[in-house]
């Protein structure tokens, strides 16, 4: 899938899971659990023990079902092992230029993170379609409602602190997606077993993202 085509289907979801710090043993029930509650992308944190593999083997697994990026990827030489491992997507919590060099390089979409309007600019000037703005949940809402008024043209991800309680109003206020993680894909609950619960609260997030839209 190209670039374009990712881009897409993340506007299309509206929902990223974001895995962090979770062990190999468990990937395929947390992704079973996230498929099950409607989640149909997923990131692996490359701050994660064997983030590589995972993404090799969701990929192998899931590719029908979920996307897959990386997440967490601070530069180029980075973005390259998660791309080489399958990855469609590269999101950093941090504006790196040469990461989105790379990921145009594979036409793979990078999803750069910025904090100000500056960096949101040279992003796109750089060739980034989509920015993810972090952290989303110490800026609020009505910040990314602010960025997209004089710049419509680039597609927003909020990542950080979103949750039930404050997700819809940044889908109203432009996020074309979110990234969740803890929220989703609690740690706790996974060590415990409870992936019944991390189904419900993805099933709660895709319903409130169809109500968003109408659907």
């Amino acid at each position: 899938m190209k670039g374009y085509e990712v881009l897409n289907k993340i506007k299309e979801v509206g929902i990223c899971a974001i895995v962090r710090g979770t062990s190999v043993d468990s990937l395929y029930r947390i992704a079973d659990s996230l498929i099950a509650g409607g989640i149909k992308a997923i990131e692996v944190a490359f701050n994660t023990p064997g983030a590589a593999k995972m993404i090799e083997k969701l990929v192998e697994k899931y590719s029908d079902q979920v996307l897959v990026g990386a997440g967490t990827v601070l530069d180029a030489e980075t973005a390259r092992i998660a791309i080489l491992s399958g990855a469609s997507f590269i999101l950093s919590p941090s504006l790196n230029l040469e990461m989105i060099k790379i990921c145009q390089r594979y036409n793979v979409l990078p999803v750069p993170g910025i904090s100000t309007p500056t960096e949101a600019v040279t992003a796109w000037e750089n060739g980034a379609q989509i920015v993810k703005v972090f952290p989303a949940g110490v800026f609020g809402p009505n910040y990314i409602k602010q960025l997209k008024g004089p710049l419509s043209q680039i597609e927003m991800m909020a990542v950080g602190a979103v949750n039930l309680d404050n997700f819809k109003d940044f889908i109203k206020a432009g996020a074309c997606s979110v990234g969740i993680g803890s929220e989703l894909v609690n740690n706790k609950l996974v060590e415990e077993g409870k992936f019944d619960e991390i189904t419900k609260r993805a099933a709660a997030f895709v319903n409130a993202f169809k109500e968003v839209n109408g659907k």
